[in-house]
């Protein structure tokens, strides 16, 4: 856990602002639910802007990170777990505590009230945790789609992908079609933090670490059936102090074009030391 107490105060010392081309290692799908459909088209579309070209949104990769952070703290279990939603077939769990040192509710936010745990005693907390990681919208580098690519695409720059849920006892198949963006596709994904105290710094470590473990997962749908296998290079982590903002000083570069290990060495390495220049 941080060294957060209920009386660290914040106010805005910097900005770490992660840059990074992520590539599809395997066919990704993040869905954008069914809608009206086309003749012969997938009845599981993937996400696109209002171009028609596909985009990963904040959201999906925000949440993967979350979930992936959770697990590995020992925190996706009943007791630290509440309901966002208890719909039949729709429940929504996250994890939610009101201790003041929770690295996962000072990364994602948390928000005062009343909750209903998964197991245990309701939690109820008046704290209200600001987030301090945004993820934003992630756009697909176009180019990246290649001539040859293309050839072989069902649309222009997406591929649909066949599948069929076999009965055991009828053997009886059942198909779906999946649009995934194709292996080989490149999206510009952006993170920013903010650091609201000294103690947030390390903080980073553990968005560096989700990304990591994200690597070794899958993002979107269809993960155990071989979809959403992404990688992360051509990393750029600055640093923006409240000075950049004020008075137009420089940014900090810490690392560039590295693997997420090297990033993450050389944030160990600093210190957190862009921290003392800002005082």
């Amino acid at each position: 856990m941080s060294a957060h107490t209920s009386q660290t105060e914040l106010k805005l010392i910097g900005k770490l602002i992660l840059e990074a081309e992520m590539t599809c290692e395997t066919g990704l799908h993040v869905g954008a639910g069914k809608g009206s459909l086309e003749i012969g088209g997938s009845d599981n579309p993937v996400a696109k802007d209002a171009f028609g070209r596909p985009y990963v949104p904040g959201s999906s990769l925000r949440g993967k990170i979350r979930s992936l952070l959770e697990q590995s703290s020992g925190l996706a279990v009943p007791a630290e777990l509440v309901f966002l939603s208890r719909r039949k077939g729709q429940e929504v769990r996250i994890h939610q505590s009101d201790r003041a040192d929770d690295e996962i509710c000072l990364l994602f936010g948390r928000s005062p009230g009343r909750m209903e745990r998964v197991q245990g005693e309701t939690l109820e907390t008046s704290q209200a945790t600001p987030a301090r990681l945004a993820v934003f919208d992630a756009p697909l580098d176009v180019e990246s789609i290649t001539p040859q690519m293309r050839e072989n695409l069902d649309d222009e720059l997406t591929e649909v992908k066949n599948e069929n849920a076999i009965d055991r006892i009828t053997s009886q198949a059942n198909p779906r079609t999946i649009e995934r963006v194709p292996a080989g596709a490149r999206f510009h994904a952006r993170l920013v933090m903010d650091v609201l105290c000294e103690e947030d710094a390390p903080l980073f470590l553990r968005v560096l670490e989700g990304l990591r473990l994200l690597e070794d997962d899958a993002l979107g749908g269809g993960g155990s059936r071989g979809s959403g296998r992404v990688s992360f290079s051509k990393l750029r982590l600055v640093w923006r102090g409240r000075d950049h903002y004020a008075k137009g000083a420089a940014e900090k570069e810490i690392a560039a074009g590295a693997a997420l290990g090297v990033i993450q060495a050389a944030v160990a390495d600093s210190a957190f030391s862009f921290l003392r220049e800002e005082s």
